[in-house]
């Protein structure tokens, strides 16, 4: 009986183990799939306006204007009216919690060692 119920014990604390780590991500994660091509999902996309580590609320503002076709009728404009209010403050919340990426320099003729 008391196997058993060391095989009962270890069975239970699997399944809380296993539960925890299925945990589902962040919603700002999940909203932040649909930025991954420009943006990268941690707001340091190649190329792109760097997100990650700005301000939750200059973020959200900066959407709210592309919304409401401030910053013209781009894709932006596009893609941000696509989102509630509350989605956009989950988005622009989990943006600023990423960490900034330092952007790779690309040598240019300036960075190139000279002959002499």
């Amino acid at each position: 009986m008391h196997a058993m119920f060391k095989t009962s014990l270890a069975s239970a604390a699997m399944l809380i183990a296993v539960a925890a780590s299925a945990a589902p991500p962040p919603p700002g994660r999940l909203l932040a799939s649909n930025c991954f091509q420009c943006h990268g999902t941690n707001g340091a996309g190649p190329g792109f306006d760097n997100l990650a580590g700005k301000s939750a609320r200059s973020i959200f503002e900066a959407m709210k204007e592309m919304q409401a076709g401030k910053e013209g009728e781009d894709i932006m404009s596009k893609h941000s009216r696509g989102y509630t209010d509350d989605q956009l403050q989950l988005l622009a919340e989990w943006l600023s919690l990423q960490s900034p990426v330092q952007q790779a320099r690309t040598a240019g003729p300036s960075s190139l060692p000279t002959s002499r």
